[in-house]
């Protein structure tokens, strides 16, 4: 087994850190460690946590955080920020909110910038799931973007998905039915001290009667107001009611399932993209097509076909 590996499975904090910026940057070695892993991997609980930004998503994952610490659990982040289509940089804004963690040594934080995925997470974020997962965390944060309905993608790696919901939003949360409501595990309605907060539990209990109607389970609503740490506890009891239900159903088990499909299918988009950008493959050609494309002597179609003709080969 390669070192790296070893150190990781020991929850050693420097090979984690390690084996995630190989995973990102697609380095070779990542493959055959992350072969080393896989088979100590199926014991955290990921939690993902979605909701427009400035619902207090961040500050809820350290309130919560803190008081899984306080159970001996040890906790992994994932904090997902927007990669600047111009720069290619991300803010990482969320590691700065999570200051006050990074000095607990159960508590493992690490920023990945989306790097153009859409749906709200980053292309790595199975591989670190997977990586926090075999070093042992008890409990997986995944912090999505936060940008509006988009952020759908997170049930395909969550256990448990918290919708993060704040009092304010008024009309708008007639749209966000058709996006990220409808994907929610537990409803959190953040910011508890807001005025309003009575509508708008109101109208997101009228949407989960309307949704659950037919359904086992009906999705709880909870308040919390997390900069004061109210209704975390709350919050962790309706987790650890989740998490007994998906085992009891043998949901867990299907939502596993999802997310290894979910990761195969992204590993070979990634692979596929690799090579067609290959400088010393298809660059020149894919250059080549782009020049005709431009000058309409053939259209795009046209051209994927080609590409994907010559990969096939």
């Amino acid at each position: 087994m390669n070192e790296i590996s070893s150190k990781v499975l020991k929850g050693d904090s420097r090979s984690i850190a390690r084996l995630i910026t190989l995973s990102e940057n697609n380095d070779p070695k990542a493959k055959m460690i992350m072969k080393d892993i896989h088979p100590y991997t199926g014991n955290a609980h990921v939690i993902g946590i979605t909701g427009v930004m400035g619902s207090g998503k961040s500050t809820l994952i350290s309130e919560l955080s803190r008081a899984y610490r306080e159970q001996g659990k040890t906790i992994g982040i994932i904090a997902i920020d927007p990669t600047s289509p111009f720069s290619g940089g991300a803010l990482l804004g969320d590691r700065i909110r999570m200051m006050e963690l990074t000095m607990d040594k159960g508590v493992f934080i690490r920023s990945l910038g989306t790097r153009g995925m859409l749906g709200g997470l980053a292309s790595s974020v199975y591989d670190v799931v997977e990586i926090f997962d075999a070093s042992g965390k008890d409990i997986i944060f995944v912090e999505t973007v936060g940008v509006g309905q988009a952020e759908v993608d997170i049930i395909k790696i969550a256990d448990t998905t918290l919708v993060i919901i704040v009092p304010g939003l008024g009309d708008s949360i007639q749209t966000l039915k058709a996006g990220i409501m409808e994907i929610a595990d537990i409803y959190v309605v953040n910011k508890a001290d807001r005025d309003g907060v009575e509508q708008t539990v109101a109208e997101v209990q009228s949407l989960v009667d309307i949704v659950c109607s037919d359904k086992e389970r009906k999705t709880p609503i909870i308040q919390t107001i997390s900069k004061e740490s109210k209704g975390i506890t709350e919050l962790i009891n309706e987790i650890e009611k989740h998490k007994n239900f998906l085992i009891e159903t043998k949901e867990l088990q299907k939502n596993r399932r999802v997310r290894y499909e979910s990761e195969l299918v992204e590993i070979i988009r990634k692979r596929l993209m690799n090579l067609i950008f290959d400088e010393s493959k298809f660059k020149d050609k894919v250059e080549l097509l782009i020049n005709k494309i431009s000058q309409k002597e053939i259209d795009p179609y046209s051209a994927a076909d080609e590409i994907i003709g010559k990969i096939l080969k």
